[in-house]
């Protein structure tokens, strides 16, 4: 039975798509990052986000755009979405806090709460778990966090220096930002016109104890897709587990 008073899960989002990717030449000398493919996969980095958020209950997404965004906008116009989907463009680079404070003013539901992502992750874990965590903790702003495997071979010494082990690519010890987020109504005010929110809005929130963390479940997947090396990765990940 439907809790009445239960807070409704998010069902509106934001994708911000408008980074230049510099990293992830020369895939990206012809599209934006969010267009390039998962090897493998036949599908754009964007394309995976968006059946992920239409699998959680979004039914309403605004693109941020910016460099090469007609080809990103092209796809869109193409493709069979399972969302509805609004592209806004940023004539001038705003920072990633102005961007998502412009794209938020597209939302179609102002009054209720909204998710964010990176347009660069890949990943699959619940996001309405995520928002319960939110709703439950009464932040204003929810964190997604991961813990990235280190890209090096680690080892384990024992208390007379002795090496006792050798371990590949272990997790970070250190939880670290995965660029999604759940957002309450009214966040976006909080937002500045131009700049990074990460440098202004968050740590503002957090003083006040109103900005909050949720662990990504052990297990799940994620990945940031910042270079070439990534894509490789994830398309053997991807193949491995019969994604």
């Amino acid at each position: 039975m439907t809790d009445p008073n239960a807070v409704p899960h998010p069902v509106q989002a934001v994708v911000l798509a408008g980074g230049q990717g510099s990293r992830l030449r020369p895939y990206t000398d012809d599209r934006p990052k969010p267009m390039v493919e998962i090897p493998g996969t036949g599908t754009p980095i964007i394309g995976h986000q968006l059946s992920w958020l239409a699998a959680e209950g979004v039914t309403d997404v605004v693109i941020s755009c910016g460099h090469l965004a007609d080809v990103l906008q092209k796809w869109l116009d193409t493709a069979d979405l399972p969302v509805s989907v609004t592209t806004v463009v940023e004539t001038e680079p705003l920072g990633r806090g102005g961007g998502l404070k412009y794209a938020a003013a597209h939302l179609p539901h102002p009054d209720r709460p909204w998710y964010a992502t990176n347009g660069d992750i890949w990943t699959r874990f619940s996001l309405r778990d995520m928002a319960d965590f939110h709703t439950e903790r009464d932040a204003l702003a929810t964190l997604a966090l991961a813990r990235p495997r280190i890209p090096w071979g680690a080892v384990q010494t024992d208390g007379f220096g002795r090496i006792t082990d050798f371990i590949e690519a272990p997790p970070s010890t250190f939880e670290i930002n995965a660029g999604i987020y759940v957002f309450s109504p009214g966040f976006a005010d909080l937002l500045p016109e131009r700049g990074d929110h990460e440098r202004t809005t968050f740590p503002h929130l957090a003083r006040e104890r109103r900005l909050a963390g949720f662990p990504i479940p052990q297990g799940s997947y994620w990945r940031a897709i910042d270079t070439a090396k990534d894509l490789t990765e994830a398309a053997k990940e991807l193949a491995a587990h019969g994604r």
